[in-house]
């Protein structure tokens, strides 16, 4: 894809990881925080399940949602739904925000298709979600969903959106067993935890170089789900002595950070989101713990940047979201005035395929569900073909670091 970041390799000194070289094509826009720290969340290399780096594709162009302005249809809607308000909103906002941009492309150059975004607040919360989703299949000029943001409330909304054949497509839950629940309408706009896990562990055992690591997850369903993947490929360089679950909201860590202390790791991995990991890292710091941090793609947003302060530095983090191509990322600073975060481009390029499905007729969900299911074209974050089960037939995952 055009506009990648440079990519780099990593190497661990006793200094903690330094950028050995560069390679690759010109910078995207860096994920900048909003508070006092100048650190920011840089892209640094694509790598496959192996842990092993991957060149990306810039053979394509990225689908574009205003078509050639000709199209026209009836009244229609596209819901999304997610957290926008509460500890994790961040993400949740990423997400409607590219869907938005995606939409006011497509109303300004189609005045004869007006495509509405109708957005709704799950907080994050499974119950929340499931009170929320009949809300959504009811309204009869929604033809499909982004979303929902999060595992859990997937996991609980998902029946529900299949028994209405609504399209439901995720810009950011990852947690393997979603696609295994045999929903129809499930689709999935990035790699799933089991590409993850298996990628960022052997990423820290082979590249970086780590023989003994302590992984910390935070109990919810893609913390745990992630979490095992990564204990399960690290195998016995997950440190028995270390195997820590703290709880969702936990601000008090002392306890994990005093075991960690005493194995002495090489790496800690922490999975679940960036509302837990900034008090965490900073507690880790502060206690001494000077080990490597590397987390997940729940933790890769500029908000644990500015939490977490200068505790942040040199955190290294795995995500499958991929990140803005310049075009994109002006474009979308441009509109919202802050530079595009995790799941902006999931969410831009699946709002895309949205209206491009409007576009090409589908104003039915039976047809917004067929469009999906054969869909094969390029986006801004990657190519989009899915599997009967709604899972990418490609999927990389993309290493940060913060710096």
């Amino acid at each position: 894809m055009r506009g990648r970041v440079a990519r780099s390799a990593f190497a661990l000194t006793s200094a903690g990881l330094v950028v050995l070289g560069l390679a690759g094509c010109s910078q995207s826009a860096p994920e900048q925080d909003s508070g006092d720290s100048d650190l920011s969340i840089v892209e640094q290399v694509q790598i496959d399940e192996n842990g092993a780096e991957v060149q990306a594709d810039a053979s394509a162009d990225p689908a574009d949602p205003a078509g050639d302005g000709s199209a026209t249809c009836p009244p229609i809607s596209i819901a999304m739904a997610g957290a926008l308000t509460g500890p994790d909103a961040a993400l949740g906002i990423n997400i409607r925000n590219g869907v938005q941009l995606a939409v006011d492309k497509h109303n300004e150059a189609n005045p004869g298709c007006q495509i509405q975004l109708k957005t709704f607040d799950t907080e994050g919360d499974p119950q929340k979600a499931t009170a929320i989703a009949p809300q959504i299949v009811d309204d009869q000029y929604t033809v499909g969903l982004v979303g929902p943001a999060f595992s859990g409330e997937t996991k609980a909304t998902g029946g529900v959106f299949n028994q209405a054949g609504l399209t439901a497509a995720t810009a950011s839950a990852t947690n393997v067993t979603l696609s295994e629940q045999g929903w129809r309408t499930f689709f999935r706009g990035l790699a799933n935890d089991g590409v993850q896990g298996p990628s960022v562990a052997n990423y820290m055992k082979n590249t970086l170089g780590m023989q003994k690591v302590c992984v910390v997850d935070d109990s919810t369903d893609y913390g745990l789900g992630l979490a095992q993947a990564i204990r399960d490929t690290l195998g016995p360089v997950a440190d028995s002595g270390c195997n820590i679950s703290v709880k969702k909201g936990d601000k008090d860590f002392s306890a994990a950070v005093t075991q960690i202390d005493g194995v002495a790791p090489d790496g800690v991995f922490f999975s679940g989101y960036y509302a837990e990991a900034a008090p965490f890292v900073q507690q880790l710091r502060d206690g001494g713990v000077e080990t490597t941090f590397v987390t997940g793609d729940g933790v890769k947003d500029p908000e644990f940047v500015k939490q977490a302060g200068q505790s942040a530095a040199d955190a290294v983090i795995s995500c499958p979201c991929g990140p803005a191509s310049e075009q994109f990322a002006q474009e979308y600073t441009d509109k919202f005035g802050q530079a595009p975060g995790t799941y902006s481009t999931e969410g831009y390029d699946l709002g895309t395929i949205m209206v491009k499905a409007v576009d090409s007729g589908a104003i039915t969900r039976p047809a917004m569900l067929d469009y999906f299911a054969n869909y094969d074209g390029q986006g801004v974050a990657r190519r989009y073909q899915w599997t009967p089960e709604g899972e990418l037939t490609t999927s990389l995952i993309w290493m940060y670091k913060v710096q």
